[in-house]
């Protein structure tokens, strides 16, 4: 595969703790010059990142991020903020109590509830699948079709486990028409995104596809 038409696909991500404004500014640097999907930073540097790229780079940024606790209605009061600072796309983290628990019925109104906020922005659920079982995975393909969304994405990358290719494929093979996969976490090679690509996955979430890019360039590139 084309290297453009991965980086193509790449949400270049910076979400450390200890993430500067210089850090971002360069994340956003990289992801505009190497045209990727998006940058997904935190939320408290969304304004001045969106600021920043102007219309040359969509800016992504995470909600309830990473453990997926929080109340419904500061999900919802995350989403809006983010979208008046700015952000095209939001990575919302689902309850993984509630999953354990079966309240199916509660996920869903959340869902729903962060995707009408999104007023018609991008919005990617993140299901933190090494936490997960068969099941509830399946589960959560079907939810995440009912609310509307537009992806299931695997992982946060601060977990136990990342993104793992059987869990795209089981993805792909359960989610309903219009809703696509996000494999993030522990994506390393190019090797490692072909393979995700090939397996159903239409956006990855990176750190280090833009790194090794740059680092394989020609002198002077």
């Amino acid at each position: 595969m084309d290297v453009k038409e991965i980086l193509s696909r790449c949400d270049h991500t910076l979400l450390k703790q200890e993430a500067t404004w210089q850090q971002i500014k360069e994340v956003c640097d990289d992801g505009r010059n190497y045209e990727c999907a998006s940058v997904c930073i935190p939320p408290a540097y969304v304004r001045q990142a969106a600021e920043y790229v102007g219309n040359d780079l969509k800016i992504c940024t995470v909600i309830g991020f990473p453990n997926g606790y929080a109340t419904t209605e500061v999900k919802v009061f995350e989403t809006e903020d983010a979208i008046r600072c700015g952000a095209d796309e939001i990575d919302m983290v689902v309850n993984i109590g509630w999953v354990k628990d079966g309240r199916w019925d509660d996920i869903l109104e959340e869902l729903r509830a962060v995707k009408t906020s999104c007023q018609g922005r991008i919005l990617k659920v993140i299901v933190e699948a090494c936490l997960l079982t068969e099941e509830e995975k399946i589960k959560l393909c079907q939810l995440v079709t009912q609310a509307g969304a537009d992806y299931i994405k695997t992982s946060t990358g601060f977990s136990t486990g990342g993104a793992t290719r059987e869990d795209v494929a089981l993805f792909k093979a359960h989610v309903g028409p219009g809703v696509k996969v996000k494999a993030a976490g522990g994506i390393r090679t190019l090797q490692d995104a072909e393979e995700f690509i090939a397996l159903g996955a239409d956006r990855l979430g990176t750190s280090a596809i833009v790194k090794l890019v740059k680092d394989e360039a020609p002198q002077g590139c």
